[in-house]
């Protein structure tokens, strides 16, 4: 799953991960698991060479400045560790969803699963923003997305943050599932690649263009 040559991948990115908040990205984003499926979700991938802190992190969906009052920590992962792909799911009861979230996925325990709940906070199936603040509100990574094609999620291929391109069965990862999530008896076809590591060469395009991004914010 998006690992082949990762560690020559990593190598070739050890420029960027010195700059610490140019690591994390956002990869992937789930925003219409349609009826039956799992609640909105994105994913956060470290692709920078070290370990990065996000305990204290949080999330905004709609904001690109100061984020406003709607905002919320993100919860369950202190760390991401160099090539690591995390996955944040909408859950205000994730003791008991996240296990729910992993067998309808099928992940296995090496996939780290966090959570984030809380009023006014979702992700718009016609078109949102997922924001990432460190806890002293400081901007570390954003996308956009337009309208979801149900079932399918949005995953990133190269520096730019604008998502468009929608997951595809055998294409970098991407899997498809028919499941049901919780207590809904109807099961549904999803079609993504949670926790699974982007290609080198993809961590590349995305982590050259999150610098050049930081440096314009710094200039």
């Amino acid at each position: 799953m998006k690992k082949i040559a990762l560690l020559a991948g990593l190598a070739s990115l050890a420029v960027v991960a010195s700059v610490s908040s140019a690591a994390i990205v956002i990869t992937e984003v789930m925003s219409s698991s349609g009826t039956g499926g799992t609640p909105d979700w994105f994913e956060l991938t470290n692709t920078g060479a070290a370990s990065e802190n996000v305990a204290g992190f949080r999330f905004d969906d709609g904001s690109f400045g100061v984020p406003d009052t709607v905002i919320v920590d993100l919860l369950g992962v202190s760390a991401i560790a160099p090539g690591e792909s995390v996955v944040f799911f909408e859950s205000a009861a994730p003791l008991i969803e996240a296990p729910q979230f992993r067998t309808f996925w099928n992940l296995p325990n090496t996939v780290q699963i966090g959570s984030y709940s809380g009023s006014g906070v979702g992700l718009s199936s016609g078109g949102d923003a997922v924001v990432i603040f460190t806890g002293s509100n400081v901007e570390v990574t954003r996308v956009t997305f337009g309208a979801a094609t149900p079932g399918s999620s949005f995953v990133r291929t190269g520096a730019g943050t604008v998502l468009s391109t929608l997951a595809s069965v055998g294409v970098d990862g991407a899997y498809s599932v028919n499941a049901a999530f919780a207590s809904n008896p109807t099961p549904v076809t999803n079609i993504a690649s949670p926790g699974a590591i982007p290609e080198p060469t993809v961590l590349g395009l995305i982590a050259a263009g999150s610098l050049a991004a930081l440096r314009r914010r710094r200039a």
